[in-house]
């Protein structure tokens, strides 16, 4: 129990990132793909890229 609630102080206290508005750079990133390689978005400076994720995949229900 006492875990759980050191889990879900943590979460709230934690900073979210701003959204960001339409048309601004993506910041610098790291993202493990579906093989388990790791991209990093330096990798793909000057290529056209999607960046597509659900927020809500590691979540219960």
């Amino acid at each position: 129990m006492l875990r759980l609630l050191r889990t879900l102080a943590r979460r709230l206290t934690q900073k979210q990132a701003p959204m960001l508005e339409i048309g601004t750079p993506a910041p610098a990133f790291e993202a493990v793909d579906q093989d388990g390689n790791t991209l990093r978005s330096t990798e793909l400076v000057g290529k056209r890229y999607v960046l597509w994720f659900y927020p809500k995949a590691d979540t219960p229900g």
